[in-house]
């Protein structure tokens, strides 16, 4: 199997495959000492490509990423009398790359992994820059580590079977990419629709890829967000919030966290492409609003991690294609979005 790309981070290269087959893993790592992690919506659908791996199939869902599965994981590979020279495979969505990564971060204090992402979130974001964790109560990704997957494997056949609302989430990180970093690439977004692209198989690789790419740029000049990877952050400050408190999609919270940057990006620094913005949302079946309690949802935000002190480093668009992060006062940000909420 010939190697597409490689990154290298501060204390991994990790090489990425595009375009390849979930047989070829066989190339990668040897079963007899590899161990995959996925869930049951994963397993159900692609039986076959698991016969022959030790697998380790878990409960889908946001509800699971939590330390009590870390343990039942962890119980698990002793079963498969595990050690330091096994690998660990997540094959799935953002859930179950987090897991993975956080287990084989901890587990005999570290082996190796890697990920085969099946959803397009997956693909585009959850499985790239070596953020592992799990959630604390309704705080996300509150425990966790940075360290950076061996390889990462794109399998596309993955995502034929992907649930509609899954293609609309993964798209809200697309279009979160296109508004901190890509203005030609929101153009060609404003250009097509969710239809247009499921259809257009070689556009949508090809945007795949960009955005793997593009992220994985950001993540090398900053793996441990000092500085420019704080902008992919942008839309999941009050996104995070959202998702935990109320029945949302990771994709649906960060777009109204994104449409809410925008109108906070208006005020503060004369940003002029809400519209545009809202209206790529809406093209890709996205919310762009939301009726909630502030004092609910804040309560959760400001223990966002972004928070230093008794302000939050907010991002927010000077311009499409150009983030920024401006550190906003706790008090004026709650006020902010009362003032969006009335």
């Amino acid at each position: 199997m010939k190697e597409s790309v490689s990154y290298r981070f501060t204390n991994t290269r990790v090489n990425y495959f595009f375009n390849a087959k979930f047989s070829s893993l066989s190339q990668l790592t040897g079963k007899d000492r590899t161990v995959l992690i996925t869930d049951e919506h994963i397993y159900r659908n692609h039986t076959s490509k698991f016969r022959g791996w030790n697998t380790i199939v878990l409960k889908p869902g946001e509800e699971f990423k939590v330390q009590a599965t870390v343990d039942s994981i962890i119980d698990q590979l002793i079963t498969f009398q595990a050690d330091r020279q096994f690998t660990l495979v997540g094959v799935g969505g953002g859930v179950v790359t987090d897991l993975t990564g956080y287990v084989a971060s901890v587990f005999m204090r570290g082996i190796s992994f890697g990920f085969i992402p099946t959803s397009l979130l997956a693909m585009v974001d959850a499985s790239i820059g070596g953020k592992n964790g799990i959630d604390v109560g309704p705080y996300k990704n509150m425990v966790g580590v940075i360290k950076q997957p061996s390889f990462l494997l794109f399998d596309f056949s993955f995502l034929t079977t992907l649930p509609d609302a899954e293609w609309s989430n993964g798209f809200a990180e697309i279009i979160k990419h296109a508004c901190i970093l890509d203005a030609s690439a929101f153009r060609m977004l404003e250009k097509n629709n969710l239809v247009s692209l499921k259809k257009d198989k070689k556009t949508l690789f090809k945007l795949i890829e960009r955005n793997v790419r593009l992220k994985s740029a950001v993540v090398q000049r900053d793996e441990y967000e000092k500085g420019d990877r704080r902008l992919l952050n942008f839309g999941h400050t009050l996104g995070h919030a959202l998702e935990t408190q109320y029945i949302l999609s990771h994709g649906e919270a960060v777009a109204i966290g994104m449409t809410y940057a925008c109108h906070f990006s208006e005020g503060l620094l004369g940003f002029n492409g809400t519209e545009r913005v809202v209206k790529v949302l809406e093209q890709f079946g996205l919310p762009t609003h939301a009726a909630f309690k502030t004092e609910k949802v804040f309560e959760v935000l400001k223990m966002d991690k972004k928070r230093v002190s008794r302000d939050m480093n907010y991002i927010m668009l000077e311009k499409i294609g150009k983030g920024v992060v401006l550190p906003i006062p706790l008090k004026e940000l709650e006020k902010w979005i009362k003032s969006l909420q009335s």
